[in-house]
């Protein structure tokens, strides 16, 4: 008998993300923190066009288009001299653009989302230890009440931060290190006239050489309020002591209670570093924060499992943190989800360590030397560099979800313009329907869905493959992915339209009339793209009449998917 399917500890970005996306796919959860509220610091503030992404998949990103604020660039001063803009730029066909917001207004809107599946979050609520078995997990959690129970659950996912108890109860290992200057944020108000929508970084160094001063603000919704970052004077400095640490860890992370910087401290700064005279105020909040940088051994034991902080750690250089444990949290959502239902390949969630875990190794080693070397210290050029932040370069190339012969160029860094098996599916828009006036977004299709396989017909001969080929699917495993079809001729779309697979089901198509899903997907014949519900290629069939191609299309559901024998 167990109380929930799974229990997430954690009601920051993370944790909500996950439980929204498994009662999303109809999963059983309890979400427990043990802040008794949402706290108001404007602490994480990017949201990555990525991260965008996800939540049009999950149906929420209308609340944050919102109330977000589009970053534009940068404008970055070196000892009062202007260095130039950096400009935030991506290519045409992503759908979001960098934009900032405060993390308290991230977790009130997938709060208000998870609210629309009857789940709420159980505050004030500590987990304090738990032990697994073979079939569930038993958590011992002390109640807003002080009461103590046991909750019983087949899963349990830790979300909770730098400080993690479930991390430590796992014993998992979180080597790394530890950046010895203190920082001050503070969220203010400022009077300057400098462009909206553009982040402002300012140095000033000393006579060897080296960074004395700093200033970095990030503009949030509002005039002219910016999240500012800057070193800590002296005066609010623990002039080499030990820094104030959570009592549950040794870890030096995150915001410290007790030596909160007051306006006048962050008005000297501006006085020295701003580029133009300016006065702060209306500070609603303020603190001193340390960084340092670590990784776990392993995401997961058995049925436990870490994401976001709890996982990985380091400097918010890039406004990768939140982001990245959002990618976990979904990356392992619709496995959780998939692995319940009951239909999943018995070692799919093993796939969540070995998915996530290189990608957590690599964003905190590119995060640690931009934020000694700087950003432009990248050797790419500046389009790979902002697709890297805005991480739509993000790829599974090894994952054994992905079979070994198609799984392209590492890091989705691939030479090809065609996505390739693990890397991202890009989203193309001016797809037509039947009965839609107006064109679609590949996007459009793809939301509120799990896999979905899209067949790609260069002619009206080709559906005859398109046709077998759906319902070879549906006899593999049934409704677990959704077939349709997008054909680049109007008279093969014509064609199609309205038919029906070999089965006799209905298989819908999409015409792509300018013909961007054959540019962007690299389609230049019939051709089957198995995308998974984090927006990820599992597969590339092509072409469909080949020999072999069922067969393929076969290990390729059978990676994720439990096939009839």
């Amino acid at each position: 008998m167990v109380d929930t399917d799974v229990l997430i500890v954690g009601a920051g970005p993370v944790g909500l993300t996950a439980a929204a996306e498994l009662r999303r796919q109809s999963v059983a959860c309890r979400v427990i923190d043990r802040l008794p509220a949402r706290l108001p610091y404007a602490r994480a503030v990017g949201v990555q066009p990525r991260t965008l992404e996800i939540w049009d998949r999950m149906g929420m990103v209308r609340a944050a288009l919102e109330v977000a604020v589009p970053m534009r660039g940068q404008v970055t001063y070196v000892d009062g001299v202007e260095q130039g803009r950096f400009e935030l730029r991506l290519p045409p066909e992503v759908p979001y653009v960098f934009a900032a917001l405060p993390q308290y207004e991230t977790e009130r809107i997938i709060e208000e989302h998870l609210a629309r599946f009857g789940t709420g979050i159980e505050r004030g609520t500590e987990l304090v230890g738990f032990t697994q078995h073979e079939d569930g997990v038993v958590s011992r959690i002390v109640t807003a009440s002080g009461a103590q129970q046991e909750l019983r659950s087949r899963f349990l996912v830790g979300c909770d931060g730098a400080h993690s108890t479930v991390r430590k109860g796992l014993g998992l290992s979180f080597e790394g290190g530890a950046f010895p200057e203190e920082y001050m944020l503070a969220d203010v108000e400022v009077d300057w006239s400098l462009p909206q929508g553009y982040g402002v970084r300012a140095t000033h160094h000393d006579g060897d050489g080296r960074v004395d001063d700093l200033l970095v603000c990030i503009p949030l919704p509002g005039d002219r309020r910016y999240r500012m970052s800057m070193l800590v004077p002296p005066e609010l400095s623990a002039n080499g002591e030990e820094p104030a640490r959570d009592s549950r860890d040794s870890v030096a992370h995150g915001l410290e209670g007790g030596r909160a910087p007051r306006v006048e401290h962050i008005q000297a700064v501006l006085d020295r570093l701003s580029p133009q005279p300016t006065t702060a105020s209306v500070m609603r909040w303020s603190s001193v924060f340390r960084i340092s940088h670590r990784l776990v051994d392993r995401y997961s034991v058995g049925r436990v499992f870490v994401a976001g902080d709890a996982a990985h750690i380091h400097p918010p250089t890039g406004a990768q943190g939140m982001n990245t444990g959002i990618q976990d949290a979904y990356n392992l959502a619709w496995k959780l989800a998939l692995a319940l239902e009951g239909g999943a390949h018995p070692r799919l969630l093993d796939s969540y360590d070995a998915e996530r875990r290189p990608v957590g190794e690599e964003v905190v080693g590119r995060t640690v030397k931009h934020a000694t070397e700087g950003i432009r210290a990248a050797p790419d050029d500046m389009t790979t560099v902002m697709l890297r932040e805005a991480q739509l370069l993000v790829a599974y190339p090894s994952s054994p979800l992905v079979a070994a012969d198609g799984a392209g160029p590492g890091n989705g860094d691939s030479g090809s313009p065609a996505p390739q098996p693990g890397e991202r599916a890009p989203d193309c828009p001016g797809l037509a329907a039947g009965v839609a006036a107006m064109p679609l977004r590949l996007y459009d299709l793809l939301r509120d869905r799990g896999h979905v396989l899209v067949l790609y017909a260069d002619s009206a001969a080709a559906l005859a493959a398109c046709r077998e080929t759906a319902a070879t699917v549906h006899r593999l495993i049934g409704g677990n992915v959704k077939v349709f079809v997008v054909s680049r001729h109007q008279a093969a779309a014509e064609a199609v339209s309205g038919q029906t697979d070999a089965d006799g089901r209905h298989l819908p198509v999409f015409q792509d009339g300018a013909g961007e899903f054959a540019r962007l997907y690299g389609a230049e014949g019939p051709t089957a793209f198995l995308i998974r519900p984090d927006g990820y290629l599992g597969a590339r069939l092509s072409p469909l009449t080949a020999p072999g191609t069922a067969s393929a299309l076969s290990d390729a559901l059978g990676r994720v998917f439990q096939l009839p024998q």
